[in-house]
């Protein structure tokens, strides 16, 4: 029960982090206009990785998609594909965890193709949830580096060379939606244990036997050594049947009867 309790709410958690991680993709408030020191203004602008827009005080919102590739920075860049390295793993996490979770049955299905299916989901979910962070961590990197060169070049008279921007709700969004895709493919990872079988766990030992010429007879339970001689090659009067006597007992010959 509790292995299908942690394989369905990491289900349910790496669901969220990724529908986080593209929803914090397609957001356009990745960077907002930093207003600390002009709280008042009649256009407002706020950037995303596929378009930037402006708002105007009577609410007329004009957004405009960069219209270029090469032309954007390679770090903006760099964050883009992190991202959408991250959604197309979650996606395929969710679709292959659907078929490894416990409570669905399809076909004949062992519960050791469901484990491995199981640990394959929560490493993609894993790997999405670093590509999410790192990708919204670098973007943070660079709105950091920015806004400090603009502070310097406003404290030496250069106010109007470029506006500051400052961490977009965004931001955020990913952050938490890469959390929990990494929480849940943690979960998920560990629910892969419960569903390995307990057969399969060990493995077979054979045990040989240490003699190597031991035979085994049927009868009195006489066991050979496998080194003595054949009875019937054996020469000698010594190993002769001795003769029955008329009480049925076998007479032996002594030692005088070799003179």
């Amino acid at each position: 029960m509790s292995t299908t309790l942690c394989q369905v709410m990491g289900f349910l958690v790496s669901s969220l982090g990724v529908g986080g991680t593209i929803m914090a993709t397609a957001m356009d408030t990745w960077s907002t206009q930093d207003l600390y020191d002009n709280p008042v203004t009649a256009v407002f602008q706020y950037q995303g990785l596929w378009r930037s827009c402006v708002r105007q005080s009577s609410g007329f919102t004009e957004c405009r998609p960069y219209f270029t590739i090469l032309g954007l920075p390679a770090m903006f860049q760099a964050v883009r594909a992190l991202m959408i390295v991250g959604i197309v793993l979650g996606i395929l996490g969710l679709l292959v965890c659907i078929f490894a979770l416990k409570c669905i049955r399809i076909g004949s299905m062992e519960d050791t193709a469901k484990a491995n299916m199981t640990l394959t989901s929560g490493i993609m979910f894993i790997v999405a949830g670093l590509c999410a962070i790192t990708g919204v961590s670098v973007f943070a990197n660079m709105l950091v580096t920015n806004f400090w060169m603009s502070t310097t070049n406003m404290y030496q008279g250069m106010q109007n060379v470029q506006n500051r921007y400052t961490f977009g709700s965004a931001l955020f969004v990913g952050w938490v939606a890469g959390g929990l895709a990494l929480v849940g493919g943690i979960m998920m990872c560990l629910a892969c244990k419960g569903l390995v079988p307990e057969e399969s766990r060990y493995k077979a030992v054979s045990y040989n036997a240490s003699g190597r010429n031991i035979s085994y007879r049927t009868g009195p339970y006489k066991v050979g050594s496998g080194y003595e001689a054949d009875p019937k090659t054996r020469k000698g009067a010594a190993y002769e049947e001795a003769p029955r006597s008329e009480d049925g007992r076998r007479s032996y010959p002594s030692k005088y009867d070799y003179v």
